[in-house]
């Protein structure tokens, strides 16, 4: 608050502090602020929020806003400042934050200590949160101030000490956690005359000191909490030293609190205390919340799974109790009977919902790893029960993530592919000849006596069917992967494609997919499959397989192939590919048999809808398009919408192909040839370095990738972006949407995801000629 209210003369300064659901009301208000009432009146809002997961969407729904009023900006319209508590502080390459003072800042604490003990005299000393500041964050301080708590009753303890081990275990676990005054008010419940009138704090001795009151605003109740954060942790190790334990502490608490109707915001605090996992790293959580873990290793699993327990039978809607209760039984515990029973509990709370139904996917998948890998390993009846459930846990997850409305969760295909893995491994080690019936060279029926079991054969369904099911399923995510990454800064985590690629390797092996098989001598996969059907990357992935001789001979013999768009994508993939490796090869293409295509529909893959684009943008200033490349486009975001937006519709969508200088294929430069530009002028860089190029344009600053690529010329309005093309304007997505706060004329790179084109590398351009005009389209 502190900075709002430094800046508040040189920016609109707001803290968001209400419901954070109707953020087109909040983006509105927004908007609203930026303009004071009068469009030439803009100024920057500066905006302060205690939610991080809101930010993008947020973002979003102001872009729409000034989109919708039609405002032109001359100012960048917000800055959000996140305000987010954490009881560890993360490492980070922009900001180092420390929990120390520098000399300047000693210096003005020092000063402004002697100014409250002029104001205050002997109170100040009671200022627990300034005093801990400004004595450096000093542990020695924070054990002074605690010791008022010894000794401490293990049993019978007065309510307010039971209240202030409440408020402590609750900030040493959550930060930013309260209770209300009324709710501590009504757990002291003195009707003792004596006490009338006397503050909280003053009923609270001789722990008062250590706790604040505060108002959240003129009309609500005030805030409890413990003075600063160090003491709630110290507090609470005291606690535990004295026989108080956490477990205890979390048991009583919720007893005592939690009763009859519990507040969204306690529940909240509470979830938050049981549940939170904290971030160790971009791609790794804990395994469970601090306080949980704390009590674990200080107590055992037994009071850890016993408050979990407490908390699925205190709170009897909540699904997350119940399946964190389960997830502890299967993975500490190793108690699978128990971790069932709890997840079906957590289920039948929300039914819909496939990241709880993972769960129970996660338990059976465990079971079945703890006897495979077991000194004494189940049979292959004991390993083929087990694998049954799992996949029928992970099969139904799937149907459920089919359903959903928001982000598609792809762990019941994940999962499935991991226990298919297992069952491999472990049925191929009891007898070889295992492999030959999982990868269906040979039938179950055919290899049954020297099997050694003829009740396997009630597994016979299963087993036939699982080879096609684990091509499928990596099937999608090689597109998954391919066309799509988590966000724009974070990559999947690197472990999903190696165990992914090691099950497609398992059962399928090096022989081409069934999807990809073929009746003539072409290489696997250029031709049309029996669904007709064939990815972008699928043709990429299978063209670096082969030698540039076959690349040229697959070029000219599917020249002759142009009755089907599959062809057509085949035909223009390989001389991206030929053109990417050797250019000297590359044959002109011939675009009439794209035109005699055109126009696509939506029913056509957007792959397909892309290499059209692709090859039918003007490929110069004077020509005009042959078609009305707006509703291309629009038809294409059409077919990405029946194809991949279900699967895709969270993630950042990678630029697989970009626009360059020259005609035909030519000018089709695929994104690894932009990659090897910036690793081989930078001998050292890791992968880190190249994903930082791409997520701020700056793989773009490469003198050979500006001289391959095609600079257009465009306009920047109303939060869009649009490519000059003749008379015409197509509006093309903009990748960093932070360009676009500012309207005016811009040049940018041309990039195509699976989705449509998209404007890499925006800048603003003055009217004068550039020394660059030769190479803009105007």
């Amino acid at each position: 608050m502190q900075v709002l209210w430094d800046l508040r003369k040189t920016l609109r300064c707001a803290a968001l502090t209400g419901p954070t659901s109707d953020l087109k009301t909040i983006a509105n208000e927004v908007i609203c602020l930026f303009t004071a009432g009068r469009r030439g009146n803009q100024n920057t809002v500066l905006l302060l929020l205690n939610d991080e997961q809101i930010v993008d969407s947020l973002q979003d729904s102001i872009r729409s806003e000034i989109a919708r009023h039609n405002i032109t900006t001359f100012a960048p319209v917000a800055v959000l400042l996140i305000h987010v508590r954490k009881a560890e502080i993360e490492e980070c390459e922009h900001v180092a934050l420390k929990k120390e003072l520098s000399d300047r800042e000693k210096q003005e604490f020092e000063d402004k200590k002697k100014d409250l003990s002029r104001r205050y005299r002997d109170r100040h000393k009671h200022f627990h949160g300034f005093n801990v500041m400004q004595s450096n964050f000093s542990q020695a301080y924070v054990k002074e101030a605690c010791a008022v708590l010894k000794p401490v009753k293990k049993t019978r303890k007065p309510q307010e000490t039971q209240l202030a081990t409440f408020l402590s275990l609750m900030n040493a676990y959550v930060p930013g956690s309260y209770l209300l005054e009324s709710q501590c008010l009504a757990f002291l419940n003195d009707k003792d005359s004596i006490h009338e009138g006397l503050s909280l704090e003053d009923r609270m001795k001789p722990f008062g000191n250590l706790v604040i009151t505060f108002p959240a605003d003129m009309n609500s109740d005030r805030k409890v909490c413990m003075a600063h954060h160090m003491i709630a942790q110290q507090c609470t190790e005291l606690l535990a030293e004295a026989g108080v334990t956490r477990s205890d502490t979390t048991r009583n608490f919720m007893s005592c609190l939690c009763n009859n109707e519990v507040s969204p915001c306690l529940l909240g605090f509470v979830k938050d205390m049981l549940t939170k996992r904290e971030t160790l790293t971009e791609q790794e959580k804990e395994k469970f919340s601090r306080l949980i873990l704390d009590i674990q290793k200080k107590e055992g699993n037994v009071q850890s799974a016993s408050v979990l327990k407490v908390a699925s039978r205190k709170f009897v809607k909540n699904p997350f109790f119940p399946q964190t209760l389960a997830r502890f039984y299967y993975s500490e515990i190793k108690d699978y009977n128990q971790a069932e029973i709890w997840v079906y509990k957590a289920i039948d709370r929300d039914p819909k919902n496939s990241f709880i139904a993972d769960t129970l996917g996660q338990v059976h998948k465990h079971h079945l790893n703890s006897k495979t890998w077991s000194k004494s390993p189940g049979n292959p009846r004991e390993i083929l029960q087990l694998a049954t459930k799992a996949f029928e846990a992970f099969k139904n997850e799937e149907r459920l993530a089919e359903n959903a409305a928001n982000t598609f969760n792809n762990r019941g295909m994940f999962g499935f592919l991991q226990v298919a893995s297992t069952v491999y491994d472990a049925l191929v080690k009891c007898n070889k000849d295992w492999k030959d019936v999982l990868t269906q060279t040979v039938s179950m029926g055919s290899v049954l006596k020297s099997l050694g079991d003829n009740k396997l054969y009630k597994f016979n369904d299963l087993i036939s069917s699982l080879r096609d099911e684990v091509e499928r399923k990596c099937k999608f995510f090689d597109i998954y992967l391919t066309y799509s990454k988590l966000s724009m800064k974070k990559d999947d985590r690197p472990y999903i494609w190696r165990e992914v690629s090691s099950c497609y390797q398992k059962y399928v092996g090096n022989s081409p997919p069934k999807h990809l098989k073929h009746a003539d001598n072409l290489p696997p996969g250029l031709k049309e499959n029996k669904d007709g059907t064939l990815s972008l990357s699928q043709v990429y992935f299978i063209l670096s397989q082969l030698t540039i001789t076959q690349l040229t001979e697959i070029s000219a013999r599917t020249e002759e192939i142009n009755s089907t768009e599959q062809a057509t994508i085949n035909y223009i993939a390989a001389n991206i590919t030929l053109q990417n490796m050797v250019q000297d090869l590359l044959s002109k293409c011939d675009r009439n048999m794209l035109i005699r295509k055109m126009p696509l529909s939506t029913n056509n893959a957007p792959e397909c809808h892309m290499l059209a684009l692709l090859m039918l943008w003007p490929q110069d200033s004077g020509e005009d398009s042959l078609f009305d490349l707006n509703t291309c486009i629009q038809v294409m975001h059409s077919s990405y919408e029946n194809a991949y937006k279900k699967y895709l519709r969270s993630r950042y969508l990678r630029p697989l192909v970009f626009l360059g200088e020259g005609r035909g294929q030519s000018r089709i430069v695929h994104r690894s040839v932009l990659d090897e530009f910036f690793l081989e002028e930078n001998k050292d860089a890791t992968f880190e370095d190249l994903k930082k190029q791409w997520t701020n344009d700056g793989i773009f600053k490469n003198l050979r990738a500006q001289n391959r690529l095609l600079k257009l010329r465009g306009v920047v309005r109303n939060y869009r972006v649009y490519a000059a093309c003749g008379d015409k304007e197509i509006e093309v997505n903009a990748n960093l949407q932070d360009y676009l706060w500012k309207s005016g004329q811009v040049s940018f790179y041309l990039g195509f995801n699976i989705r449509g084109p998209v404007a890499f590398c925006i800048q603003r351009i003055d009217d004068k000629p550039t020394s660059e005009g030769k190479k803009i389209i105007q």
